[in-house]
């Protein structure tokens, strides 16, 4: 086994946003991270960046096989298996249940429904037989990156909130299966976040700074990256099962 890094994480979703700055959180704190996105350039340069402690895997994270490479390239680059695994890859989709654009609904519940499930079912089918015998020794994370308004109703995203409420089930029903397992299956729930999200989502510039001015100043990937770390680096035996994150001044949802 390769003892030179103190974690092997897989992160989803890796090229920006709270993705990026988990990666870069991970990596700094001595973590070997195999990220995945779309965009291979960017990939590359993270590569080239952060050195041999990074390697991406260009990919669709809705792909079935793509989320087999991830776990069999941990192996392969780092010498042991993954034991965290961040599932962020995702897109919004602005609008009210009334009004919202559906042409790119099926788009959206493929990656934030059945590919999340689709990674959560491979990481706690790879995880489990090898924690039997390592808890309370060693831990193995599974981190889920949820939103607030999968737990409080916008109607103003409610589109987007159903698929964050149905990730937040598979969650729950998830933690409640792998803890007693020895394996810990967390939920990370951001308030507004300044990426590129809202721009894949559709939000307007108008809309983005009316936030700004409501609940400004607004959280950036490190903010939610600080999170997902403090939740890993918890003493095998500490679970922290959900850790909501807001900007101060966000009261709304």
């Amino acid at each position: 086994m390769n003892d030179q890094y103190s974690r092997i994480a897989i992160v989803t979703g890796v090229t920006s946003g709270i993705g990026e700055a988990t990666a870069r959180k991970f990596t700094a704190s001595g973590f070997g991270v195999i990220g995945n996105a779309r965009n291979a350039t960017k990939l590359r340069t993270l590569e080239q960046e952060l050195g041999t402690v990074f390697h991406g895997i260009a990919g669709d994270a809705t792909d079935s096989k793509l989320l087999e490479n991830l776990f069999e390239s941990a192996i392969k680059h780092f010498g042991k298996p993954a034991d965290i695994i961040v599932a962020n890859a995702g897109r919004g989709l602005s609008g009210s249940v009334k009004d919202a654009d559906l042409s790119s609904f099926e788009e959206v519940l493929k990656l934030n429904v059945t590919g999340t499930l689709t990674l959560l079912q491979k990481a706690a089918k790879k995880m489990v037989d090898n924690q039997q015998s390592n808890y309370p020794k060693q831990a193995r994370d599974i981190v889920i990156i949820g939103s607030v308004v999968g737990r409080y109703i916008s109607p103003f995203s409610a589109i987007y909130g159903a698929t964050k409420f149905a990730v937040h089930s598979l969650a729950e029903g998830l933690r409640r299966e792998m803890g007693p397992k020895g394996i810990r299956v967390s939920l990370v729930e951001p308030g507004i976040v300044i990426s590129g999200f809202q721009e894949a989502a559709g939000y307007s510039d108008g809309l983005i700074q009316n936030f700004e001015n409501r609940f400004g100043p607004l959280l950036h990937g490190e903010d939610i990256a600080n999170a997902i770390h403090y939740i890993v680096t918890q003493a095998p035996h500490v679970h922290i099962s959900d850790i909501m994150v807001r900007p101060t001044r966000q009261d709304y949802p």
